[in-house]
This record gives C-alpha cells, sequence and structure tokens, in this order.
C-alpha cells in the first residue's frame, strides 16, 4: 500500500486560515494535518521507571503512550503493572533471542492493539 501526502491549495481569501474547526463541522480546518496527527500526541522523550520483577528490580524506558497503554492494559486485566511487565518478562524469555524488555512490551503492546492476545 502507497500513502501519498500532498498539500491541497490554499484558498486566496486574504485572511489567515484558523486553526480551530469553528461551528462549521471541520469545513474551514487547516490541510496538511494527516489523521494520524490528530490522533496522536506529540512526541516526546522515553521515560524511564524501575519496576521490580521476580523479587529484582530493574529500568524500563518507554515513550508515555506505551506507559499509558501498559497502564490500561493492567487495568482491564486486573493485575498491578509490575505484574503484567512480569508476564511479559516470562513470554519474552522463552524466545530463541529474546529482545530487550521495552522492545518486548512494545511489541506485546501492539499484538494486543491488533486484537491479538499477547497474554
Amino acid at each position: 500500500m502507497t500513502v501519498e501526502a500532498r498539500e491541497e491549495p490554499q484558498a486566496k481569501s486574504g485572511g489567515a486560515q484558523s486553526a480551530s474547526a469553528g461551528t462549521d463541522g471541520g469545513a474551514n480546518a487547516p490541510t496538511g494535518v494527516g489523521f494520524a496527527d490528530a490522533l496522536l500526541p506529540p512526541p516526546s522523550g522515553p521515560i524511564k521507571r524501575s519496576v521490580t520483577i521476580a523479587g529484582h528490580e530493574t529500568s524500563i524506558s518507554l515513550e508515555p503512550p506505551f506507559w499509558a497503554g501498559l497502564g490500561e492494559a493492567a487495568t482491564v486485566l486486573g493485575l498491578p503493572l509490575n505484574a503484567l511487565i512480569a508476564r511479559i518478562d516470562a513470554q519474552r524469555i522463552e524466545a530463541s533471542k529474546p529482545p530487550n524488555l521495552a522492545s518486548a512490551i512494545r511489541v506485546w503492546l501492539y499484538a494486543r492493539a491488533r486484537g491479538g492476545d499477547p497474554t
């Protein structure tokens, strides 16, 4: 699948285009903003948190949307965050070439979002 980005020509109205949708249902919304841009928060760097897995403390660096998704998944599954991370870690270790834990968490969240049952 090929996705092409293109800019729509701006109307020559003499006035500045508003960034808000207003009451016109978004008909005059600015162009060039993709669907994903409207749904995703602005990118920010990873946040490092310490967690305890099998009695050992370890640090995990994830971007805020991944921490939020992990927290939501833990809530839905009725697990403490550390327990969910420990479950993902146990699955990770079973792989023939285990990825690092942060990567395993991202892949687990992706599989879950795609409708898979990663647990």
